[in-house]
């Protein structure tokens, strides 16, 4: 029998009713009017037809819960009766239904804003909790048979949207996450874009086919683009002009089957009233251009964390705005997304000047390249509205002063652009900008850097940040994003994050956690209500201002020698600066040892785990438990190894070689020990990441290459010479069974063996000649073939029991 909810849950549909809080009187000015209009012709005028729409979201009920798929009634506003000029959706009762009939309809603006009603229902009536099924799934046990869903009371609950748009996506999460998905991958991240309430994606996928019609129609061969395009894990760099041809070159099999992949998305979103964001030219262009267009003004690139400068795949190149052909080239690209997509949207990324510094800081000069850039895209679409990641103005702050920031803000009328605040969750630069003077922006959480695993949240910004830029005065706020790096880790985070887009106040986090832990596993439990009262005030409460990179010394071994470290590091705690990598990459360096960022207590942390393993009995069975515990006790045992590593090198310095042999052992133990951890658990596991790479190739060369792109890019990442590593090696290390013991555990085992050899014949480290033997290894590693597992082995609650005995009691 389902238990019942706890009061607290039972209470939400009612204390959690959201109303439409009005913007401050300084954006209602008619220039607020105007971009506002602009933004609703983005919009509206491209929207799939009202049945359309309710079939998309019956459509997604029918492969969540398909045993429901009759008991909810869809309708779309179409006449404004239930919004007004908002968007929201409405849950109410269906009456009089017989059984089997309709019991609930969910009425809403698009069939974004119903699917979203259908998940409020289904999360705060039947407790359910929806995640992705790397992070434990949908938990949907909690929902009565049909017949029996729970009424809303009165005349149903409407819920609205502060702020029209909810973005998603970053420009490297198509590398980092999506690089090797089919679509019925693709299908379930769409509907779980919908469940979220996510209206504004990305949609990046397939480009390069575009490109290739593009460029050829400017005379470029199909050799010259082999040059030009990158790997498929590469290719969100690629595309920004960081490298070129690194991992490459693209077969015809993929650029269609992308392209193909691409039409598929694009349905689906615009089906479900989504606005996709379609791609748009930044100036980089194949080396051809040079020989081509002799008089052009193109630009060479530095080198982006090449080892060498290499110019194989080294210092790219970007065509002026200034120039009439980027104008050329803009339009044609824009054009030809129309052939192939239709006119489904008016919304455009463009970057150009993400960390790529314009040659000077002249205000009208930058006026001149921002109005280029949009002019390339008005001619295609003229409805065009440029959307922009804000990075640049955090990350080169020096560069871009007030009057460099009003030149590009104000090149194009206001309403065509909107500002990703992309780092809003640390950094928000709306605060330092005076609302980006003017323009509509986006409060975004960027939230995870490289697609690494580790557990990291700020749930405080989260459910504050969005309302404090909102209610702020002047506020030209239009929505909140999602612009992670990767996905499919910290569920906790996304979910908090995504019902952002439909509250009005702040949250109260300890409560709303709750009744989260509550969905989650499917049952109230004290002990993980209190484990997450814990993890609020720890983990998931980072404050220190810096951005979280897993530098884990397991998973981000230092590459440096022994004496090259302060004689008290082990005392000390490093504090990581940002260093700027060209278009877009963010990486942490510290000025001696690099240290694992550490923002809270571990011995608490510790606590909340021991709640954990106490609960397991009573929800073992969970998947979406096993996860968590799983992932929990990864991370305590991570961060014990941090310190391991340290007293390793205490002893080394001290030249004490018995207790360099003891955390030696400790450290490789701890390695062999969490891999067998993490082998438990579907979710933790190399072999799915290459086994997926392995089943869109469609031929034996094909697939040797996918795998060597799956494999490096995991690893090195880019290149090296014999003995020196990748400037990036590491950047997107993963916590995953399988490479662990294949591939972190070899290369620590190798450094250490050198500083025992070094202490007993009385030598200095030999790190040369460690870093040759290591990344001769890893080159023959990431060129390797043998297979891994893609089914979980082993009791993952026995096993963290166990360890949890063995290191942390």
């Amino acid at each position: 029998m389902r238990p019942p909810p706890p009061p607290s849950l039972a209470l939400l549909p009612f204390v959690l009713l959201l109303v439409l809080i009005p913007l401050p009187p300084a954006a209602a000015t008619a220039a607020g009017h105007t971009w506002r209009e602009a933004l609703r012709t983005a919009a509206g005028r491209r929207a799939a037809s009202p049945a359309v729409q309710e079939g998309a979201a019956a459509g997604v009920l029918h492969r969540l819960l398909p045993s429901h798929a009759h008991s909810f009634r869809f309708q779309i506003d179409t006449k404004g009766g239930v919004c007004g000029e908002s968007s929201c959706f409405r849950i109410s009762n269906v009456d009089g239904s017989g059984r089997g009939g309709a019991e609930i309809m969910i009425q809403g603006t698009t069939a974004v804003e119903l699917a979203s009603g259908l998940h409020w229902y289904l999360k705060y009536w039947c407790g359910v909790h929806i995640s992705w099924d790397k992070t434990g799934g949908a938990q949907l046990a909690s929902v009565p048979s049909p017949g029996s869903l729970p009424r809303v009371n009165g005349t149903g609950v409407k819920i609205k949207r502060p702020v029209p748009w909810n973005y998603y996506q970053n420009v490297v999460t198509s590398s980092y996450s999506f690089v090797w998905w089919d679509w019925r991958r693709w299908e379930k991240e769409i509907d779980w874009m919908a469940l979220q309430g996510i209206n504004l994606p990305l949609a990046f996928t397939g480009q390069e086919a575009v490109w290739q019609k593009v460029f050829k129609s400017f005379n470029v061969s199909d050799r010259d683009l082999d040059d030009f395009f990158g790997g498929p894990a590469f290719l969100a760099w690629a595309r920004m002009g960081n490298l070129h041809a690194w991992g490459g070159p693209l077969s015809q099999n993929w650029l269609d089957g992308q392209l193909a992949l691409q039409k598929k998305i694009l349905s689906r979103m615009t089906e479900l009233g989504m606005v996709p964001v379609l791609p748009s030219f930044s100036g980089n262009v194949p080396v051809a251009f040079k020989k081509l267009f002799p008089s052009a003004n193109i630009t060479r690139l530095g080198e982006w964390n090449t080892v060498d400068g290499d110019p194989r795949w080294c210092c790219t190149y970007i065509l002026d705005p200034s120039d009439a052909l980027f104008i050329d080239v803009g339009h044609a690209f824009i054009r030809q997304q129309i052939k192939e997509y239709g006119d489904i949207t008016s919304i455009y990324n463009c970057d150009t000047f993400n960390e790529n510094t314009p040659p000077t800081n002249e205000p009208a000069y930058i006026s001149s390249l921002g109005s280029a850039i949009y002019e390339a895209m008005s001619s295609g679409n003229k409805d065009a509205v440029w959307l922009m990641q804000g990075w640049l103005f955090y990350s080169d702050a020096a560069f871009w002063k007030e009057p460099q920031m009003k030149a590009l803000l104000h090149s194009v009328p206001i309403g065509k652009m909107i500002v990703l605040d992309l780092f809003a969750d640390v950094k928000p630069v709306w605060k330092m900008s005076s609302q980006f003077y003017g323009v509509p922006y986006i409060w975004c959480m960027l939230h995870n850097f490289g697609g690494n695993i580790e557990m990291y949240g700020i749930l405080d910004s989260i459910s504050s940040g969005p309302i404090d830029a909102r209610t702020s005065y002047g506020s030209t706020m239009v929505g909140v994003g999602m612009t992670m790096e990767g996905i499919e880790h910290n569920p906790v985070v996304f979910e908090l994050m995504s019902e952002m887009s439909f509250r009005s106040q702040k949250v109260e986090v300890e409560d709303w956690l709750k009744s989260y832990s509550y969905r989650r596993y499917g049952q109230s439990n004290v002990k993980i209500e209190k484990a997450w009262g814990v993890l609020y005030h720890t983990i998931y409460n980072c404050t220190d201002g810096i951005a979280d990179h897993n530098r884990d010394y397991i998973v981000e071994f230092p590459d440096m020698s022994p004496s090259s470290f302060s004689s008290h590091f082990s005392k000390q705690r490093g504090m990581p600066i940002v260093r700027k990598h060209p278009r877009f990459f963010l990486s942490e360096v510290s000025a001696n040892l690099p240290h694992p960022h550490l923002w809270y207590s571990t011995n608490e942390a510790v606590k909340a785990l021991e709640l954990f393993l106490n609960a397991g009995n009573d929800l073992s069975k969970s998947l979406t438990f096993r996860y968590d515990l799983v992932d929990l006790t990864r991370q305590s045992l991570s961060k014990l190894a941090n310190k391991v590593y340290l007293d390793a090198m205490d002893s080394y310095k001290n030249k004490n070689s018995s207790g360099l042999n003891f955390h030696t052992k400790k450290f490789l133990e701890l390695i062999v020990d969490i891999d067998i951890l993490l082998a438990s658990d579907d979710n933790f596991l190399l072999g799915p990441w290459l086994e997926s790479a392995k089943s869109l190739a469609m031929s034996e060369e094909e697939r040797k290459q996918y795998e060597w792109n799956a494999r490096t890019q995991v690893t090195m990442w880019y290149d090296n010479t014999k003995t020196e590593q990748s400037h990036l090696h590491d950047y997107a290390n993963k916590f995953w069974s399988g490479l662990l013991k294949n591939y972190y555990l070899p290369r620590a085992s190798k450094y250490f063996t050198g500083l025992s050899r070094s202490l007993q014949e009385n030598r200095s480290f030999q790190l040369e000649e460690w870093r040759r033997d290591w990344i001769s290894y890893s080159n023959e590693w990431q060129s390797g073939e043998e297979l891994y597992p893609v089914k979980a082995k082993g009791d993952a609650l026995a096993i963290s029991k166990s360890l949890f005995r063995k290191y942390l009691s």
